[in-house]
């Protein structure tokens, strides 16, 4: 896949411009409302919140003016107050962001055939990765879902966020871009890449999940940094060792922050990659949307991603059937 293909052509760099001058008219109109709904919103909160409080403090006693147990309900019923009329007050933004992205998403990555995009849903390969790859979570939720199939390659991307734990005891196990993709070799059980833990979670993992076994690349530095496990050793043994450590040596020098994470579950593959912005993100409803700064590195990135993608589904191909 060579990445100036997955570049929008002339005609259609043209179409985006054109919608962003429609997205920038609106955009302006909105950020006018915004610039005075937010201190409005929050603002009537305030001043009702000092009034009564006020009026608190004709029965409180003279030391717990101001402190008293109702003025601190009332401070806490205030602030989530005021953050649900933040988020009131920014809807317009909010709404005017989407619609301008499903309307654009389709047109800059007009290469895609059968291009689909969606919002918030749970995408369809995602109760085919392998958990091995993640850990264990409790917590999901999904942002941008694009998917279909560039130059026969058919795939499924999406922005994803895995949480275990509840309240402020809750943990990150993984954010960021997930690409499934459909092997071209199927792998006969389930091997994953993921980056090495420290000895305690290794210890329990292996009690509760005697089916996969660990194996070494061979590569003091791959090894250092990566876990290999599978549950057909036989049949991981030569990719390990072979094409999946080429792969994993390449992504440690195009992703270099948090290792990249590989998972093969029979005729799916994954490509998971640790990153914490929002990847299809607008700028604030503020700041004027412009192809260079804005656009044109969300396609290229998404060609990355893309041409990194068809990269590992080569990993379990034979020699000679590439």
């Amino acid at each position: 896949m060579a990445m100036e293909n997955f570049m929008p052509g002339a005609a259609d760099i043209a179409a985006i411009k054109k919608d962003i001058e429609t997205y920038e008219a609106t955009r302006a109109s909105v950020a006018r409302r915004v610039k005075w709904r937010v201190p409005l919103f929050v603002g009537l909160v305030v001043v009702f919140v000092a009034l009564i409080a006020w009026l608190f403090n004709k029965v409180a006693d003279p030391n717990e003016q101001w402190f008293s147990t109702p003025h601190v309900f009332l401070y806490g019923i205030g602030l989530v107050a005021s953050s649900v009329l933040y988020f009131q007050a920014m809807k317009p933004a909010t709404r005017l962001q989407q619609s301008f992205r499903e309307t654009l998403l389709p047109i800059i990555f007009g290469s895609i055939v059968d291009m689909r995009y969606q919002h918030g849903g749970k995408p369809n390969s995602f109760d085919r990765l392998p958990r091995e790859a993640v850990g264990a979570f409790n917590k999901q939720s999904f942002d941008d879902v694009v998917s279909g199939r560039y130059e026969e390659f058919p795939f499924e991307l999406y922005e994803a966020e895995l949480r275990v734990g509840s309240g402020k005891d809750s943990s990150t196990v993984f954010k960021g871009v997930i690409v499934a993709f459909e092997a071209i070799e199927p792998f006969p059980g389930v091997l994953v890449a993921t980056r090495r833990t420290n000895a305690v979670v290794g210890f329990f993992r292996g009690m509760f999940a005697s089916k996969m076994q660990d194996l070494s690349s061979g590569v003091p530095e791959l090894d250092a940094a990566y876990e290999f496990r599978t549950d057909n050793i036989e049949a991981a043994r030569p990719l390990v060792t072979g094409r999946l450590a080429q792969a994993l040596k390449w992504l440690g020098e195009t992703w270099p922050d948090d290792p990249a994470r590989v998972a093969l579950n029979g005729a799916d593959g994954f490509l998971l990659l640790p990153q914490t912005k929002n990847f299809f993100e607008l700028p604030d409803i503020s700041v004027p949307l412009d192809y260079q700064t804005h656009v044109a590195p969300m396609i290229s990135d998404m060609g990355a991603m893309l041409a990194t993608a068809a990269l590992v589904r080569k990993i379990g191909v034979r020699d000679g059937a590439i």
